[in-house]
């Protein structure tokens, strides 16, 4: 698909035009963090408990004086790092898991599916949890505690376009003329099944930040870095005194799950039309 009909087909829908202006402003955000925001949100800027409006505190402080907006900002940064570093790498473990296991079929389909039941026999967050405990809580261990139970949906959505695939002529003609397997697979048959893919990419990265949020909210973020998740927890109880330092953070978790929502719907109306006209009629 072109460029060019693809931002047509895009445009077209209202929703995912605004959650992709959201997106681009939380970008925005956590990239130009440091220079909104000089000084680091860890320290204490002013007074504590100061509403939102208040002189030097847009959106109040925190117990002890933290800027609440300098921590939403740094707080985006930690959060988008997260969900597309993570997704980035479910995306490479699955749909190469997946590939393979629809592309040749029998005992490998069978070891590689059996594989992937394993890690979904256990709750994604339950999984990630533990994970997360066992090793030292950091960017690095959440990364790949959620790249861990994020990968086996998207290596079953792999399975299925290849099996779909491998039977049509193209492919037939590819394998005639003496093609090596790999080359099939990442010529003929991967950029065809990349649209669903894709779409599914994008639905992952919000259940990341979700992930992400959910795992500092309980104390298991990086010690190191302001997160959304780590704001909403310490402010829980003063939560009727102060309600700003948890109502702010959550307001853009939401924000942001529900633009990375909409632009995955908005992907699948441009990559899938045919198959967004017969959802909607």
């Amino acid at each position: 698909m072109r460029s060019k009909t693809f931002w047509q087909a895009y445009a077209r829908n209202k929703a995912a035009r605004f959650g992709l202006v959201i997106m681009i402003l939380v970008v925005v955000l956590g990239l130009f963090a440091g220079v909104l925001f000089p000084a680091s949100p860890w320290d204490m800027v002013n007074a504590p408990f100061l509403p939102p409006l208040s002189d030097g505190a847009l959106l109040g402080t925190d117990t002890l004086g933290r800027d609440i907006a300098a921590g939403i900002a740094y707080g985006a940064r930690v959060s988008l790092l997260i969900g597309m570093t993570s997704t980035a790498v479910a995306v490479v473990v699955g749909v190469t898991l997946g590939a393979l296991a629809g592309f040749f079929g029998g005992w490998v389909d069978d070891a590689l599916m059996r594989f992937t039941e394993l890690f979904q026999t256990i709750p994604n967050f339950v999984l990630t949890v533990v994970l997360v405990a066992i090793f030292t809580p950091s960017q690095r261990s959440i990364i790949s505690a959620i790249a861990i139970v994020s990968w086996p949906p998207l290596a079953r959505l792999a399975r299925a376009e290849f099996m779909s695939l491998r039977s049509r002529e193209f492919v037939q003609a590819a394998m005639t003329t003496g093609q090596s397997n790999m080359a099939i697979i990442f010529r003929e048959i991967l950029p065809n099944s990349l649209s669903p893919l894709i779409v599914s990419a994008s639905l992952m990265v919000a259940t990341a930040v979700l992930l992400e949020s959910s795992l500092s909210f309980l104390g298991l973020g990086d010690p190191n870095a302001m997160s959304w998740g780590y704001m909403i927890g310490s402010a829980r109880t003063v939560i009727r005194q102060a309600w700003w330092m948890s109502f702010f953070p959550g307001l853009a978790i939401l924000l942001t799950v529900l633009a990375l929502n909409l632009i995955g719907e908005g992907l699948n109306d441009a990559l899938n039309p045919r198959l967004s006209r017969q959802g909607k009629a």
